[in-house]
Formats: structure tokens, C-alpha cells, sequence
């Protein structure tokens, strides 16, 4: 291929940046990612400066971001307080910005290869250091870990086996070597590049196939569960007289009480009341419940200073028994920058901007991963929302859990956001070895097991309910007791391979 100047080389980069983020869901096309990524490892070996190479991964991270979180900006659609335009201006800034991690791993691989006279160890140098920005990303500013790289492993058979060895960020890692090892043997000649890029790769591949064919022990019955999906849009659901008709959606689908005790799910702030204040709200809700059924929704909690005004508020979890009883709380701990606050108010407030949640007062962080003890059950973990997406962070490590609760409100997040959310929630399921139980108001509500398989799904925008047995949590894997200290070693270990790619060579 003849070499491209700037002006060609970086509008490509930017349609493969583009192209790639179709690998994720709703369309799921991974090779077409894989071939893309390929396609820009041939960008990058024509690289003769730092600048260009740092240019080719932005622009492809431009494309790559601006596309795949397209969904964003139907957010915008369900409030008044700015124009619905903003909501593109908000993809396309955040993308702008997001691009930067990939363009950083993408120079710092060239400037390795470049360092040890190299080429050819561009992908192994390319996939240690995606983990590293990878990883960056997700924890930077408060962190945007949404579609990390590796969650299009979930759509090839065989790769989920691996992420409870190395985690979502290692998965990422080799996705970008299997990419460069595509294009080591289309355009290089380099066989010992080509044998150190592919031995890790055969090594997974055997890895995947070996726990995919391995017999799966039998599930214990566990307790009956009723996933609730109402089906009520965001524009209706803080809409003026729309109360009764909401809560009389939520009354049918819990359905009545039968003979067999039952868990019953509802979504992120399911009803508009605040449970922990309102005794008649609770009650009314207990009415639905039968003598020994338990109810896990989403509420708003206030906390008042000594004059009784409200201070903070908390997007919250609430457990409540027949009797109206609550049994704990959880407090979502990594709340939605934009969403459910607005970063530097004090400056953004002054411009016109607000959050996107209605409400005037921002909601306060909670703690970080904590339980809720249910009776008959056990522990349960809670992620509401997009808390789910931060690898590594779901579960309280001294308590693990029976399952993990992710209620949610996808209702903002267009047609691509709930399958990428619901793709990134198995991605922990299987990470963790932790069944995944997800409530949304309009999809997609969904049952997955400790393995990340999907058990039971509802489609999007439509009113249902889920009735299954709790799926078995599987023993603790070696990423929960590791956590992302596997990244780092992956990494380590690609960056080693690279630089013995040289070993022994002028």
C-alpha cells in the first residue's frame, strides 16, 4: 500500500474508527471491528512521526466513540431545560475527548517499536498498552468505561469463558492483538513477530475452547423471581397526572400472590414516592406483596439537615416487606456526570446547562458496593444503572452475594444504549461469577447467569414480566479475588513479549 499522506490517512482512520463500533451491539458485526483495527495497524506502520501515530488513534477514537454513543443524545430529547440539539454537541465533545486514550496506547506502541527497531512487535506493544489506556479511561475524571473493547468478545462463542481468568480490560487487550496479528500475516513477512503475536492468542483460543466444552454442573433450584418491565417511557414518566396510570402498570405486572413465596424486581426509582418518609406509599405497595414475598425497587432518599431542609439526595435501593417494612438501602455510589449531576455547577449553571434528571438538587455518592440482606434469600448485591459498567468495581468483596440486582433506567439511552448496557452487565455476570438480574421501565430487562449466558430477556419497549428461578451464584472466580491486578500483568506480559521480539537482533 502506498503511504498516505496526513489528509487521507487521518479521514480513514476516522470511517475505521467508525466502522469498528459497529462490532458492538445492536449489530454485533466483531470481525468487521477486527478487520477495521487491522486496517489501522497498516496506517500506523507508515507512521514515520509520534504525531502522526498519535493523530491515527484519535481520529480513529473520534469515529469509533462518536458512533457507538450515539445514544446520548436522545437523552437530551426527554428535557426542556436545553435544546435537544445539544445532545449531538454532547456526543461529539465527549468522543473528542474520549479519543485521547486510544491515540495515547496507539503512540506509545509506536514509539516501542520504534524504540527497539521493530515494526513488526507493533501488536504486542499496541495490545499492552490499549489495557493501559483502556483501563485509564474507565477510572480518569470519575471514569467513562462504557463499551470497553473487549465487551464484543461476548458475541464469540467460547470467549466469555475467559473473563473470569483475565477481566474485561485483558479481553480488550487481545482483541487489539488479534487485529495485529491479522495484519502481521496479510502485510509483514516477520515470522518470529508473527509466532510471538499468535503464542498468547493460540493460548487463549485453548483456553476459551477447553471451559466451554467442560461439562456445566447443575443449577440448585433457587427462589422464585418476578422481573418487572413496565414499559414506561422517560417522557411519561414524570409527566403530570401520569401517576396513577404508571403505578396501575407496575400493579398488574407484579400479578397476584401465589403459593410459592416470590422476589419480586421492579426498575430504578420505580415509583415517584420516597419510601423511607412516606408510610402510606409503602403500605400501598405492601398490598401487592403476598405473606411471604419480598419487593427490591428503586427510590429517591433525602437527607435534611437540623431544620428539616433537604440537603442531599441519593438514587437509592430499597428492599420492603407485606407488612411495609423496609429492609436497608443502598445508595448508588458512581453516579451519571451530566445525569444525575452537573460537574462544576457553579460555572456550567451560568451558561444554561443543567443535568438531564429533572430535579434542581444533585444526587450525592453513595459509599461504594454494599448489600442488602433479604430474609429466605440472603445477600444481594445492588449496581443501579450505570454502575454496572466499571469492571472490577460491582461487589463487595468481604460479603459476596447470593446475586447481583441492576435496576435501571435504559428508558433514556435510545435504541443502541440498553443492548450495549445489557452486553456489558453479562460481561460482569461472567467476570464475576455472579448471576445478573437486570429491571428496566422500557428494556432490556433480562436474567443472566453467572456465566453470562442470557436465561430470559424481555425486548425493548415492551410491558412484561420475567418469572424464573434465581440462577446459582458459581464459586468466587480469579478475577474476583484478584480484580484488575490481571490487567496489569497481561499488560506486562504483552509489552514483555514485544520487547523479545528484538531479542538477540541488531
Amino acid at each position: 500500500m502506498p503511504i498516505l499522506r496526513a489528509s487521507r490517512a487521518f479521514p480513514l482512520a476516522l470511517l475505521l474508527g467508525a466502522a469498528s463500533a459497529f462490532g458492538f451491539e445492536p449489530f454485533a458485526l466483531w470481525p468487521l471491528t477486527i478487520a477495521c483495527l487491522a486496517a489501522l495497524f497498516l496506517l500506523l506502520a507508515q507512521a514515520l512521526t509520534a504525531r502522526r501515530a498519535f493523530g491515527l488513534g484519535w481520529w480513529f477514537g473520534l469515529g469509533h466513540f462518536a458512533v457507538g454513543l450515539n445514544w446520548i443524545a436522545t437523552a437530551f430529547t426527554f428535557q426542556a431545560a436545553m435544546p435537544a440539539w445539544l445532545g449531538w454537541i454532547a456526543v461529539i465533545l465527549l468522543s473528542l475527548y474520549l479519543a485521547v486514550y486510544p491515540a495515547l496506547g496507539f503512540a506509545a506502541a509506536w514509539g516501542l517499536a520504534r524504540a527497539i527497531r521493530r515494526p513488526a512487535a507493533l501488536p504486542l506493544f499496541a495490545a499492552g498498552c490499549w489495557i493501559a489506556s483502556e483501563w485509564l479511561r474507565a477510572t480518569a475524571f470519575t471514569g467513562f468505561a462504557w463499551n470497553p473493547l473487549g465487551v464484543i468478545g461476548m458475541s464469540i462463542p467460547g470467549v466469555p469463558s475467559l473473563a473470569p481468568f483475565i477481566g474485561t480490560y485483558a479481553l480488550s487487550g487481545l482483541t487489539i492483538l488479534l487485529a495485529g496479528t491479522v495484519w502481521l500475516a496479510i502485510a509483514q513477512r516477520d515470522k518470529r513477530a508473527i509466532a510471538f503475536a499468535a503464542a498468547p492468542l493460540m493460548l487463549a483460543f485453548a483456553a476459551a475452547t477447553i471451559q466451554h466444552l467442560l461439562p456445566e454442573s447443575p443449577a440448585a433450584a433457587g427462589p422464585l423471581i418476578r422481573v418487572i418491565q413496565p414499559n414506561i417511557n422517560q417522557n411519561e414518566k414524570w409527566q403530570e397526572g401520569a401517576e396513577a396510570r404508571n403505578f396501575a402498570r407496575l400493579v398488574r405486572l407484579t400479578g397476584k400472590p401465589g403459593p410459592e413465596p416470590r422476589l419480586i424486581l421492579w426498575p430504578e426509582v420505580a415509583v415517584p414516592w420516597y419510601l423511607d418518609e412516606d408510610a402510606p406509599a409503602r403500605d400501598t405497595i405492601a398490598g401487592l406483596l403476598g405473606p411471604r414475598d419480598l419487593l427490591l425497587t428503586g427510590a429517591i432518599h433525602f437527607n435534611y439537615d437540623r431544620d428539616g431542609n433537604p440537603v442531599t439526595a441519593t438514587n437509592s435501593l430499597f428492599g420492603l416487606t407485606p407488612t411495609g417494612r423496609l429492609l436497608g438501602r443502598y445508595d448508588k455510589s458512581h453516579l451519571v456526570p451530566f445525569g444525575e449531576y452537573l460537574p462544576m455547577r457553579s460555572i456550567l449553571s451560568k451558561i444554561g446547562l443543567s443535568r438531564l434528571a429533572p430535579g434542581d438538587m444533585d444526587f450525592q455518592p453513595g459509599p461504594g458496593p454494599r448489600d442488602v440482606l433479604l430474609p429466605g434469600i440472603g445477600r444481594v448485591g445492588a449496581q443501579i444503572c450505570y454502575e454496572i459498567i466499571f469492571s472490577g468495581h460491582v461487589i463487595d468483596a468481604t460479603h459476596r452475594p447470593r446475586f447481583l440486582f441492576n435496576p435501571s433506567n435504559d428508558a433514556w439511552f435510545g435504541r443502541w444504549g440498553p443492548p450495549q448496557h445489557l452486553a456489558q452487565a453479562r460481561l460482569r455476570a461472567a467476570e464475576e461469577g455472579m448471576p445478573v438480574i437486570r429491571s428496566t421501565p422500557t428494556g432490556i430487562s433480562a436474567v443472566v447467569d453467572g456465566h453470562g449466558r442470557l436465561l430470559a430477556s424481555l425486548p425493548w419497549h415492551r410491558a412484561g414480566a420475567i418469572d424464573a428461578r434465581l440462577p446459582l451464584a458459581l464459586p468466587p472466580t480469579l478475577f474476583s479475588r484478584i480484580g484488575n491486578w490481571i490487567a496489569l500483568a497481561v499488560c506486562l506480559a504483552f509489552l514483555s513479549l514485544g520487547f523479545a521480539t528484538g531479542y538477540g537482533r541488531r
